[in-house]
């Protein structure tokens, strides 16, 4: 009786010592597996980032900022199903863990609406490509060369070289001028003339002056003619088609020599008088 007894309580230890060799069997198998899958998500989702990324850089008409931004949302993908096949090997049950995602989000979605509406102005920036890196453009009534895009500002170096950063909600939101994106622009300016002075010799010495200069473009057509009588002058409205990169420097240019073309010629530029008559006593 007492050998019997013996061998229960035997057979029992046993019996507790494989269930627990079990036990951790399947910890330590559970563990690798995750490890395993982590490992395999950040590699796969590092490789597809790559490909993604390698895409937009083979090919010059592809916007190298949109493909980086598409490379990093698959790896995050990638990573974010991973983690979701851990859980799973650890026996939690998923749906549970992405309502309580859910929840959490729309409370740090309440808590910084500001930045989250900055990251989607930064999308819609990123995608659609109003502005790209290098375009000269005018925000927000800041003007300068776009340096950087990303998903919070951009950052611009405007005429003075100073750094200026733009929230990407107050670009996206706002009236944009892209100077850069045509080739070509239209220059302008006025000058005004006396009215004693012989128009049509003004309107030949400008005409012949500005077009002189190899910057300046005759297709489309100049339009060179008076636009306005003033209180002390006749002005001419003159618009010349350039390149784009030369516009200002044409513009500040012509401005001077016009007017040296036009004391050459003996054109009067007049300048504001006042006439003062005295009451007789």
């Amino acid at each position: 009786m007492e050998n019997l007894l013996t061998t229960e309580i035997i057979n029992e230890r046993t019996l507790a010592d494989l269930l627990t060799l079990e036990f951790l069997v399947s910890i330590f198998s559970s563990v690798l597996g995750a490890i395993v899958i982590l490992i395999a998500g950040f590699i796969i989702g590092g490789w597809l980032r790559t490909r993604v990324v390698r895409v937009g850089q083979m090919n010059r008409h592809l916007d190298d900022t949109l493909f980086a931004f598409l490379g990093n949302i698959v790896r995050y993908v990638v990573i974010g199903f991973a983690f979701l096949f851990v859980l799973n090997t650890f026996g939690v049950q998923t749906t549970s863990f992405i309502a309580v995602i859910g929840a959490a989000g729309l409370a740090i979605g309440l808590a910084l609406q500001g930045t989250l509406s900055n990251i989607a102005a930064g999308v819609m920036i990123v995608f659609f490509r109003p502005i790209k890196l290098g375009d000269f453009v005018e925000v927000n009534g800041q003007m300068g060369t776009v340096k950087e895009i990303n998903l919070n500002f951009i950052e611009m170096a405007n005429l003075s070289n100073v750094q200026v950063i733009i929230p990407n909600s107050q670009v996206w939101g706002n009236t944009i001028v892209n100077y850069s994106v045509y080739d070509s622009r239209r220059a302008e300016w006025t000058f005004g003339v006396g009215y004693g002075a012989d128009l049509k010799l003004a309107e030949e010495t400008i005409r012949e002056t500005i077009l002189s200069d190899p910057r300046a473009r005759t297709e489309p057509a100049p339009f060179i003619q008076v636009n306005n009588l003033g209180d002390f002058s006749v002005d001419f409205l003159v618009r010349v088609w350039c390149a784009s990169g030369d516009v200002f420097q044409f513009q500040a240019d012509m401005k001077r020599q016009v007017k040296e073309a036009l004391d050459k010629a003996g054109v009067d530029i007049p300048f504001p008088t006042r006439t003062l008559i005295s009451a007789a006593e």
